[in-house]
């Protein structure tokens, strides 16, 4: 689901200057039209595991950052697994 900057901060629960943090540190990388910004439900979900991280695992910044560069490179990877499957036959995703 598509959502505007205001729906994303009322279905996340984040405050402005938390998102406005989380956007310069490139956690969040939404989409941008019309010099908009729209959020999507994955975005929603990205926010709930950098709260997690950060309440309930006591991530400081430094390791948001590493933790979410890891996870990034992992689902790449994935990705970049199913494709080659995909190209040599195996065909299970």
């Amino acid at each position: 689901m598509r959502m505007t900057k205001q729906e994303f901060l009322t279905s996340s629960g984040l405050q402005v200057q938390v998102l406005e943090f989380w956007l310069e540190q490139h956690w969040l990388i939404p989409e941008e039209s019309a010099g908009e910004l729209h959020f999507q439900d994955i975005d929603i979900a990205r926010a709930h595991l950098i709260r997690g991280l950060k309440d309930d695992l006591g991530a400081n910044d430094e390791g948001i950052d590493v933790i979410l560069h890891l996870m990034d490179q992992v689902h790449g990877l994935r990705r970049a697994l199913v494709e080659l499957r995909q190209q040599i036959g195996g065909g299970r995703g």
